[in-house]
């Protein structure tokens, strides 16, 4: 149902011509007027068919709060079926404006024009900010089905209301039970309060935050400072918050670890996919999945419908499985997507940095296994995939494991579930739930611990036991009977802009130690820099730039002391500096300095050039995304 409410002087109209759907009516019906009036034009749709009563009872109470936030007592309804293209049958629709009548009469001094006529009306808005409002009432895909509530909010500037979509996954995960402990590499499974973490402090701090349930940040962490001095990464003040802009070097970095996550699991032969950013909200089998996932989302208005952006590329991909024909032979079957963007609507006191954005790019593959017995040997070899993702980014070691399982679940596993743990090497978190409050029945994540303590998933895989039946994916097995897979999730890397937070705010606690703080170099946005120390020295500068091949190398020809110069460079943390004066130009030997040995070695153009080379192999390349020459490098921030 949409509703559009208009706190009026006065609302009048004439009935003119019936149409063939027109309810009959008394002579006195046929015009009629209200003064200072709330006056609610309505259209009902195809959606209010599954339960007439829901859908009045809830319009009710929806215009029985606007009336009070109004102050009238007076309410004139008015059907309107312009404020829709997908109406219900008009029994249907005079049923439920016959029942919202009587319901409100019992309080209001209420009218209603008729159903199915043409009308001539006047109307006069009183112009105040609640005088113009609209809502949409939804009761859910099916009668009986599960539906999602709505909180509301106001945009102040313009007096629109703005709504959330808060699933009721979310509602049970602010519910449920959990029951904590860690594993160890023996197989020992206790209690939090049992474990020494004497030799585990950053496991102790996730516990703490695991056990607190407090996101909230409460001061800027340190690695927003960094993206803004390394010119990576800021906030976008002319969009929502959580929605970044990312510099030219950012950029890059952002580039090169999305086609590296793509070009790894492409090695596991997952095909790349695009799916849609959103989705109709009342579509029966993505609704309910919506409700199944623990996550907020944004919800937008089209056509008089409701869609909601995506989260994840999930919807697109089991649609897409749904309408394939998939035969035993091509299981397991993984199609994977980099989602630019997915979004979430996270809570404001959450949003800071790179750590938890409300727009975000996020790899999402999807496997389809035979069985849950496939699924445990697939979940194994990603679980393995995702450790060596997160040795390449240059988190090796840098995070803490979380595994959650239904209780169920972890009694017919017990051994793979340790096995898990002595493959990572280390004692992780467990959670464990009685029962299943999610799609799936085990996940694991590798989280990164910050410099406030704070924790973040990075790579995560999950066993889905639910969208096979609820988006009829089928395969057809050796004997051609149909049967349903078994469903893995996995994000290899987690969010790319997570990432990068991690490596920031790992870089950050290495220089509270006294280390050099740097990106791994083959995401460096520079790798090299050459410092001519006069004019004189820029030709064969250059030369040495163009005999660097495929490695990121610029030029400082700014008019600065060459001092003034390398601590610009140490300031971006380029990995290699190279400052060439007569001394190079004759010799050809090159004076290098390495930022993270804080060492300088006498090499050759080609030598430092194998050097990079066998630094950096295996992982992407991309040209470097600014001019050669930073004298003609824009100032991005600062």
């Amino acid at each position: 149902m949409q509703l559009l409410s208009i706190h009026s002087d006065y609302i009048e109209y004439e009935t003119k011509k019936k149409t063939p759907v027109a309810e009959e009516i008394e002579p006195t019906l046929k015009s009629g007027r209200m003064d200072d009036a709330l006056t609610i034009f309505i259209a009902v749709e195809t959606y209010d068919e599954a339960d007439p009563g829901a859908t009045a009872e809830n319009a009710a109470a929806e215009i029985k709060k606007t009336a009070e936030q109004v102050k009238t007592s007076r309410i004139m309804l008015y059907p309107y079926a312009h404020l829709s293209s997908d109406l219900a049958k008009p029994t249907v629709a005079v049923d439920i404006l016959k029942r919202l009548e009587e319901t409100l009469s019992i309080d209001y001094n209420v009218k209603r024009a008729p159903f199915g006529w043409y009308k001539a009306f006047k109307i006069s808005c009183k112009g105040h900010p609640l005088s113009e409002l609209s809502r949409t009432i939804r009761i859910g895909g099916e009668k009986g089905g599960e539906g999602s509530e709505r909180s509301e909010g106001r945009d102040q500037k313009e007096g629109r209301k703005t709504e959330e979509v808060v699933s009721e996954a979310l509602k049970s995960e602010e519910k449920a039970v959990s029951h904590w402990h860690v594993l160890t590499q023996e197989g020992e499974l206790l209690s939090i309060e049992e474990f020494d973490f004497s030799d585990h402090p950053n496991l102790k701090k996730f516990v703490a935050y695991e056990t607190s349930k407090s996101r909230a940040v409460d001061k800027i962490p340190p690695h927003v400072e960094l993206m803004k001095r390394l010119e990576l990464a800021d906030y976008e003040p002319g969009s929502d918050s959580g929605n970044m802009r990312f510099y030219p070097k950012g950029t890059l970095i952002k580039r090169l670890l999305e086609a590296h996550v793509m070009n790894t699991v492409g090695e596991m032969g997952a095909v790349e996919v695009e799916t849609p950013v959103m989705y109709d909200m009342n579509h029966p089998t993505l609704k309910k999945y919506l409700d199944r996932f623990p996550a907020r989302q944004y919800s937008i208005e089209s056509d008089k419908r409701s869609f909601f952006l995506r989260f994840a590329a999930c919807f697109g991909q089991f649609l897409m499985n749904h309408d394939m024909t998939i035969s035993h032979r091509n299981l397991p079957l993984k199609m994977v997507e980099m989602t630019r963007y997915s979004f979430r609507r996270e809570q404001h006191g959450e949003l800071v940095g790179l750590r938890r954005l409300r727009a975000f790019t996020m790899p999402d593959m999807h496997t389809l296994c035979s069985d849950m017995s496939g699924a445990i040997a697939e979940f194994k070899e990603q679980y393995v995939m995702c450790m060596r993702m997160l040795a390449d980014v240059g988190l090796e070691d840098d995070y803490e494991v979380a595994i959650r399982f239904t209780r169920d679940f972890y009694e017919e596993n017990r051994d793979f579930i340790k096995e898990l743990v002595e493959i990572v090497g280390k004692p992780v978190l467990i959670e464990l739930w009685d029962s299943r409050f999610f799609y799936f029945v085990l996940k694991f994540e590798f989280n990164y611990i910050d410099a406030m303590n704070k924790a973040s998933a990075l790579s995560t895989v999950q066993i889905d036991v639910e969208n096979a039946d609820r988006y009829d994916i089928k395969y057809i097995d050796r004997n051609g009977g149909e049967n349903r897979p078994t469903i893995l999730h996995c994000s290899p890397s987690g969010a790319i802009e997570r990432c990068i937070y991690a490596l920031l705010e790992r870089e950050h606690l290495k220089s509270l130690e006294g280390g050099v703080p740097s990106l791994p170099t083959w995401l460096a946005p520079t790798q090299v820099r050459l410092i001519p120390v006069a004019e004189r020295h820029l030709e064969y500068a250059e030369e040495i730039a163009r005999a660097l091949d495929r490695i990121r190398v610029d030029i400082d020809d700014r008019e600065e002391t060459v001092g003034k110069k390398v601590r610009a460079a140490g300031r971006e943390w380029v990995p290699y500096t190279v400052i060439i004066g007569d001394r190079e130009l004759e010799s050809g030997v090159l004076s290098v300095n390495i930022r993270s040995d804080k060492v300088k070695v006498e090499e050759t153009a080609q030598e430092l050039s194998r050097r990079i080379s066998s630094e950096t192999a295996g992982m992407p390349y991309r040209r470097i995304n600014l001019p050669m020459h930073l004298s003609e490098r824009a100032i991005f921030f600062g």
